[in-house]
């Protein structure tokens, strides 16, 4: 959808790359075909991250990001989930896993494949969190980074840059994570409690799609509102 602002309920169904995708108000995205959730830039561990630089923050981003995480995987029963990234705030965050927060991610983990995909904040593979690593997959038409690749190329789920969409609603400004998406290729909104966004119209965006011809899928709390990147306000 590229025209005034469309809203659905519940979640979205999307083409990309000639696939069928379904994106979720709670920002993870579900690829109903391979049976396939796919999150990004959980930033799990950013507060105790933070804690340790002198930065006090309440230290419940962890635990909040998984609860949110039990509930699309208890809507979806995914097969498989891939983690795009930036996964934990630092390498250190897998260490720092309170005993709830790491029992909780096992039982997430339980009757499924997991593959975490390498950040720019974690790029290598922890210990004791489960799952497999990888840097980049594939599956069928669809390639799943961290980072975008530059504008052109093969169909791509990526995420890294935390988009944000920034809308005139009711006469104020709304700013609410999204989806981008020009049919072709895709950057997942952050998945974490303490993660923060990147307007859809700053430099980057056009880097990945080259030109402001592609989508905002805005989070609201129960729907998901796509709205033309060419309408979206810059900051």
């Amino acid at each position: 959808m590229t025209g005034a602002a469309s809203e659905s309920s519940e979640a979205e169904e999307i083409a990309l790359g000639g696939v069928e995708v379904v994106v979720d108000p709670a920002g993870a995205l579900y690829w109903p075909g391979e049976g396939l959730l796919v999150v990004a830039d959980m930033h799990l561990e950013k507060g105790s991250s933070y804690a340790r630089h002198g930065v006090f923050l309440p230290p419940y981003d962890t635990a909040a990001t998984l609860a949110r995480l039990e509930e699309v995987i208890t809507r979806y029963e995914p097969r498989a989930v891939f983690a795009l990234g930036d996964s934990f705030h630092d390498g250190d965050g897998p260490a720092r896993l309170g005993a709830g927060d790491r029992e909780k991610l096992t039982a997430l983990q339980r009757r499924r494949d997991w593959i975490w995909i390498a950040g720019n904040h974690d790029p290598d593979p922890a210990s004791d969190i489960g799952g497999s690593f990888s840097a980049i997959l594939s599956i069928g038409p669809v390639v799943f980074r961290h980072e975008p690749s530059a504008a052109g190329g093969e169909a791509e789920i990526a995420g890294h840059l935390h988009p944000v969409a920034r809308v005139n609603a009711r006469g104020r400004s709304l700013s609410r994570k999204c989806f981008a998406s020009d049919g072709q290729r895709l950057v997942m909104p952050a998945f974490g409690a303490y993660a923060g966004g990147l307007n859809v119209r700053a430099a980057p965006f056009a880097n990945v799609f080259g030109t402001l011809a592609f989508t905002a899928h805005m989070l609201g709390i129960m729907r998901i509102f796509a709205i033309a990147a060419e309408h979206c306000l810059p900051d």
